[in-house]
């Protein structure tokens, strides 16, 4: 039998009565003869609560310490999950992302996976243990420790799954993919199947059910990934390979709208006398692996705007005022936006979806402050403040409270 990789949140984790709910739902998965490893994130508030105590100590922790720091909390968590596991009386051993073999590559923080040696992972597996990786951390070649930032864990499973040819389930506090936040939309449908580019771009428009990094590695190595509730017994949404895109031009169609309400938005003025300013400012961020979106920039515009997450914005803003000359004078920094984003397929030959989003916003009374669109998705900033609004307003505009009729056949 292949192997199977199961990824658990640390809200399923947050008592030990979840550990112990979840370590018989390993043992369960373990019953059915398939080798079983188990990756774990930080339990409960965790990591914001060392961050917290760092920060008490000085206000800009040195990243490498960081790291050290909230690499604990996942290695915590495998340990009591493998102490779990022995009350049952299953053989369990825990491994940190070292021990696991995991090897990156990249900055603190933002590390990325390279390699996995997976001989200690398969040798414990045919010793009949089930293995228990803390999620979310990996070693450089010189044995520094580096973490994988936000979703890190998520991408440490898929990685392992598709190190392994393994199935790939991650268990979260969320029963499903959802076509919007249900604690927005109460509307909101369950979605049985999503494709795996649909998925990414979600992730990345704000959705918080996995991250895009995980879901981009899936789709690429091919592994079968569900998405499940940690507590329910619920089918879940599956996470399929290929393109989502139909056949026939007739098939567009919309799948969800996400939201990212803290968004930061830099603009940057152009000096016709340092032509290289946007590509410097581009590739200091680039440099750190701080992911940017909506880009807007042209030869003959006065600016370069472009958004980030809001917990980057200190961190692209140093690197920024590292490119930029005048960067106080030159670099405006607007807080407090929320990223709304249509998703589905074929929106650039649909420019009506465009149309829909803009009037829908009208009118409600939201301001739009920018526009952007590709095929995947149609993205438009609003302040934060009318997240809750615009999402429903665009949930009930594209009736995605109804299920969408399946594809018209192509033979």
């Amino acid at each position: 039998m292949k192997p199977l990789v199961q990824k658990y949140g640390g809200t399923s984790l947050s008592t030990a009565e979840h550990v112990r709910r979840v370590a018989e739902r390993i043992d369960a998965a373990r019953q059915t003869g398939r080798p079983t490893v188990a990756v774990v994130s930080a339990r409960g508030d965790t990591t914001d609560r060392l961050l917290a105590d760092a920060k008490q100590l000085h206000p800009h922790p040195a990243p490498r310490e960081t790291d050290q720091l909230l690499a604990t909390g996942e290695v915590a968590s495998a340990a009591l999950m493998a102490t779990a596991l022995h009350r049952r009386g299953t053989r369990a051993v825990s491994l940190t992302g070292a021990q696991a073999g995991i090897r990156t590559t990249g900055p603190h923080g933002a590390a990325l996976i390279d390699t996995i040696d997976t001989r200690a992972v398969r040798a414990h597996l045919e010793r009949g243990s089930v293995v228990v990786v803390a999620g979310f951390q990996g070693i450089d070649p010189a044995g520094e420790l580096f973490t994988l930032g936000r979703g890190g864990s998520d991408t440490t499973a898929v990685a392992l799954a598709a190190a392994l040819d393994a199935r790939c389930e991650i268990y979260t506090d969320v029963d499903a993919v959802y076509t919007a936040d249900p604690r927005l939309v109460p509307q909101a449908r369950p979605l049985p199947e999503i494709a795996a580019p649909l998925m990414a771009e979600m992730a990345f428009a704000g959705a918080r059910v996995l991250h895009a990094r995980a879901v981009e590695l899936a789709a690429v190595r091919n592994v079968p990934l569900l998405v499940a509730s940690a507590m329910h017994d619920r089918p879940g949404t599956t996470i399929t390979g290929g393109s989502p895109i139909g056949m026939l031009e007739k098939e567009g169609f919309v799948a969800a709208i996400t939201h990212d309400a803290d968004i930061a938005r830099f603009t940057i003025r152009l000096d016709p006398d340092d032509p290289e300013r946007p590509h410097r400012a581009l590739r200091a961020i680039a440099d750190q692996i701080i992911p940017v979106d909506l880009v807007t920039w042209a030869d003959d515009r006065p600016a370069l705007s472009f958004t980030v997450a809001g917990a980057a914005v200190h961190q692209a803003r140093r690197q920024v005022e590292l490119a930029v000359p005048n960067a106080g004078r030159d670099v405006a920094v607007q807080r407090e936006l929320s990223k709304i984003s249509l998703l589905g397929t074929g929106m650039l030959t649909r420019p009506e979806y465009a149309v829909r989003v803009l009037r829908t916003l009208e009118e409600l009374g939201v301001p739009a402050n920018s526009l952007h669109t590709n095929q995947l998705r149609v993205s438009v900033l609003v302040p934060a403040e009318h997240t809750a609004a615009a999402v429903a307003a665009l949930h009930d505009e594209f009736e995605m409270d109804r299920p969408r009729p399946d594809p018209v056949p192509t033979s």
